[in-house]
């Protein structure tokens, strides 16, 4: 499908905002759970586009560099991103992800990817979860898939009688003539309702507090205990889109922070800066900076809150 409107396209500025070394120590333990990783290469036609279409990438690191420079400031613990842009990827991205891990034992949590519709979806993401990635990011806007897709259900399938969660940026924003499809005809609330109850065991993240969408997410994770959100992008005051829902005011076990890292136009913890000074209850912010995110993606808790190192 191929997305012809010829609007024009406004690319948005960096903020050159400054950045603290460390993680404020008043902060609980943090979890970032949206970071991304890839390959060098990859990497870098990503922010090839990312300069002409979106925004300028602040932080141009490889992947060991990423998670290095996030966990040598205080973040405890690193949920790592990647997605397939065409099919016959896969596999590779997933052993990529696998032997990131193993440099960091306990400190990250790779996810698996998969093109939707490629041949074997089922079988890349059994081999994936074999390998000890702990479940799955697609990206609706950049592998063009519709949510409610035919193609669709093997993955699901998959990913439920696994116990793997699934992190979908299934959004309608942010939008772009530079996507090769419409995210308005792909992705919505609507459609993403229709998954949550078509697969009623399949737990499902949904990016950016679901932008523009907030208030009909709100409802949606007050109504289903399988659906999370998460904050990347969406506290930082960068989009130009009004969010009329409070953070106090969404279902506070199903919102867990990230940050987008290294994918920003603007300082590593200008998020977290952010929720610092929302004065938020202790109970939230434990809520928000970790345990959704250790209960979403199955990060050990056995010994208790963890420490930051």
């Amino acid at each position: 499908m191929e997305y012809q409107e010829q609007e024009r396209h406004i690319r948005l500025p960096a903020l050159n905002d400054p950045e603290d070394n460390r993680v404020p120590d008043d902060l609980p333990f943090i979890v970032d759970a949206h970071v991304h990783v890839f390959p060098s290469a990859i990497f870098n036609a990503i922010r090839e586009w990312f300069d002409q279409f979106a925004w300028p990438i602040r932080y141009r690191f490889g992947s060991k560099e990423v998670i290095d420079y996030l966990l040598s400031r205080g973040v405890g613990h690193v949920v790592a991103f990647q997605y397939a842009h065409k099919p016959g990827m896969a596999d590779f991205l997933n052993e990529y992800m696998k032997r990131l891990c193993e440099k960091y034992p306990g400190r990250v949590t790779g996810m698996a990817t998969v093109f939707p519709g490629e041949e074997n979806a089922g079988r890349i993401l059994e081999n994936a979860f074999s390998m000890g990635l702990k479940g799955v990011k697609l990206h609706a806007h950049v592998q063009c898939f519709d949510t409610n897709a035919d193609e669709m259900t093997e993955i699901y399938e998959t990913c439920q009688a696994a116990g793997k969660p699934l992190v979908m940026h299934v959004s309608r924003e942010p939008k772009s003539p530079a996507y090769k499809c419409d995210p308005y005809l792909l992705c919505g609330a609507d459609k993403l309702e229709r998954v949550l109850v078509d697969f009623p065991r399949l737990k499902i993240c949904v990016p950016h507090l679901g932008v523009d969408e907030f208030v009909p997410y709100q409802h949606l994770i007050e109504k289903y205990d399988t659906l999370w959100l998460d904050t990347a992008m969406a506290l930082t005051d960068y989009f130009p889109v009004v969010n009329p829902v409070k953070l106090s005011d969404l279902r506070i076990d199903r919102v867990m922070y990230g940050s987008d890292f290294p994918n920003i136009p603007y300082a590593w913890d200008r998020e977290l800066k952010w929720i610092r000074a929302g004065g938020f209850d202790p109970c939230l912010l434990e809520r928000v900076l970790w345990k959704n995110a250790a209960d979403f993606f199955g990060i050990d808790q056995s010994a208790g809150r963890p420490e930051r190192l």
